[in-house]
């Protein structure tokens, strides 16, 4: 006789079975035992962790006929009935499919009545978050005065659409993901009572694949057996699956690392010749990534161990050594970018090529690069400070002696007027020369910005600035579109300066409803509250050489004596005294005098 499915022959008949929420079925239990349980429960979770099974538990052991007790004997008439559905006084219905206020109405009529065969009614409710409002409104009456003889149990995935209303009358159980340790474990009692051979490193894939819900986890375990016809490997599993082998990942990103491009095209090229979704491959890739990162942070954690087998942790660690955690952040950033991208892409199998080709040959935009590269800026006074060793202070420092010795300079009285025949006109007071013009600064708003190009607060937002990019394109891609235009070119604690080449996207990105969400996509990137400041990048570019020049005639004033002020080089004199003063202060190589 064909064996059944393993999901309807392993389904959790007590509560002992239900594995990874033993916190859910010890509260149940003693419920049943003293005698307290609740008129309505409300279960939350993940699919396939075991909501339905738990409720249709909790429906036998309130009416087994050797209880109530605190597990189903599973033997009685009373059990048997209500596993095979065949009991009307347990009800089980789907609200996916049965949303209106009318089957909602149906069973307030029949909650009156007393039960026929078992002690209480049971009303078994799945994805109650499909019902509609009327409905629910339906429901809220029977929940509020409800027969001590009933008993409702609302199973969901999506609690946040249930009505409040709804929740403060349950008891909420939140349900969650299984383990892959746990549910390989169970699906090796199970291989072994059922004689299926399969390898420790297929049922480990399977979990992984299952993503913490047993129910997918022995539907792939019936499809793999039915699949291999003699012992499960891994290799079936991934030609079942159309997944990649981890060991594939590893080389990948070994070739990443070595920036081995020819690699990278001809491991895509045999992905998509085999058959494989590009963009399962790149989800794939992140969730390797990741795993590196845990590897290498934090070897021992949980997430690690109840995720991983101990071979496959030695194997990542060895991969994972090569890589600085930098370089790790970089390249899940970039991935996790393009594979949102990769949900409108018109050809998937592009974008994975470029995606991977990014992380080889790495752009001047990215954080790991711009981190590297930031002290490197030419032509910056404040990165030739940087890679002198000095700091922001001493620029400061400087640049209030200049600011002293310009003040020095324009208090100086002047000189005395001759008259035409050459004698002093010692009657008159001289006139004034007319006051110098400021030699051109920097705005004040800008100090602080010019003084944080190399600081960490911007290290950092160039770092996470893709992310705000994504979260900016999915509350609103027309902002991202403006966005996408700027660059953040300096950062303080809570301001973050973005310099952008046309002024239309910059004028669009400073509206007020713009502006807000963007800072919103900030402050949850960068887990504080952050401003968003704007120019246009040439202005930019006009500040940090007007700084540089500040900064080198500063330079040069700390080696000029003071000497009350000397002729150009080439003897030239000016009749404006001021323009004498500025040509001594600066030099005649940075002024430039025009009619």
């Amino acid at each position: 006789m064909a064996r059944m499915a393993l999901y309807r022959a392993w389904r959790s008949q007590t509560f002992e079975d239900v594995i990874g929420q033993q916190h859910i079925t010890q509260t149940l239990q003693n419920s049943i035992r003293e005698g307290r349980l609740s008129h309505a429960y409300l279960f939350n979770g993940p699919r396939g962790t075991g909501k339905t099974s738990t409720a249709k538990i909790l429906a036998k052991a309130v009416n087994c006929e050797r209880g109530p007790s605190a597990e189903p004997c599973n033997e009685c008439d009373a059990c048997r009935r209500i596993t095979s559905g065949a009991c009307i006084d347990v009800s089980e219905f789907d609200a996916a499919s049965n949303r209106g206020v009318e089957e909602i109405r149906d069973i307030r009529d029949k909650v009156k009545y007393a039960p026929t065969e078992v002690r209480y009614k049971v009303y078994i409710i799945d994805e109650v978050h499909m019902l509609t409002t009327e409905a629910f409104n339906a429901l809220l009456k029977t929940l509020e005065e409800p027969p001590e003889h009933v008993l409702f149990i609302l199973a969901t995935t999506e609690p946040h659409k249930v009505p409040a209303t709804i929740h403060s009358r349950c008891q909420r159980f939140d349900f969650r993901r299984i383990t892959p340790v746990e549910q390989a474990a169970r699906m090796r009692r199970i291989c072994e009572a059922e004689s299926i051979d399969a390898d420790e490193e297929a049922l480990a894939l399977i979990a992984r694949l299952s993503d913490g819900g047993m129910r997918d986890a022995l539907s792939l375990l019936d499809q793999a057996t039915s699949y291999a016809g003699g012992r499960v490997t891994a290799d079936g599993v991934l030609a079942m699956t159309g997944g990649v082998a981890g060991e594939q990942y590893g080389a990948l990103a070994e070739a990443v690392l070595k920036q081995d491009v020819g690699f990278v095209l001809d491991f895509v090229d045999k992905l998509m010749r085999d058959g494989k979704s590009a963009d399962k491959c790149l989800e794939g890739f992140l969730s390797f990534l990741r795993d590196l990162l845990l590897v290498k942070l934090v070897p021992g954690s949980n997430a690690v161990t109840d995720r991983l087998a101990p071979a496959e942790r030695d194997r990542l660690s060895a991969v994972a050594g090569a890589f600085a955690n930098d370089r790790l952040f970089q390249m899940i950033d970039i991935v996790n970018g393009y594979l949102g991208e990769m949900k409108y892409a018109a050809m998937p199998q592009t974008m994975l090529e470029v995606a991977l080709l990014k992380l080889c040959v790495p752009g001047p935009g990215d954080a790991a690069a711009a981190a590297a590269t930031s002290a490197a800026s030419a032509g910056s006074g404040v990165a030739a400070a940087a890679s002198s060793g000095a700091d922001v202070s001493g620029l400061s420092a400087e640049l209030r002696r200049l600011a002293a010795r310009v003040e020095r300079l324009e208090s100086r009285p002047a000189a005395p007027a001759e008259s035409a025949g050459g004698a002093t006109a010692s009657a008159a007071p001289a006139k004034a020369p007319p006051p110098p013009p400021k030699p051109m600064k920097t705005p004040a708003a800008l100090q602080p910005f010019l003084a944080s190009r190399d600081s960490e607060p911007y290290r950092l937002a160039m770092r996470d600035w893709q992310n705000v990019l994504q979260r900016v394109k999915e509350r609103k891609i027309t902002v991202h579109a403006w966005l996408v235009d700027g660059e953040p070119v300096s950062a303080t604690e809570d301001v973050v300066l973005v310099a952008f080449k046309n002024t239309f996207h910059r004028d669009t990105t400073e509206k007020p409803a713009n502006k807000e969400l963007i800072e919103s996509a900030m402050a949850e990137v960068f887990g504080r509250p952050v401003r968003l400041a704007t120019m246009l990048l040439k202005d930019w570019k006009a500040a940090e050489e007007t700084a540089a020049g500040t900064t080198a005639a500063a330079e040069v004033l700390e080696l000029t004596p003071d000497d009350g002020g000397s002729e150009p080089a080439d003897g030239k004199k000016y009749k404006e005294d001021w323009i004498n003063e500025a040509i001594d202060v600066f030099g005649e190589n940075l002024v430039v005098v025009k009619e």
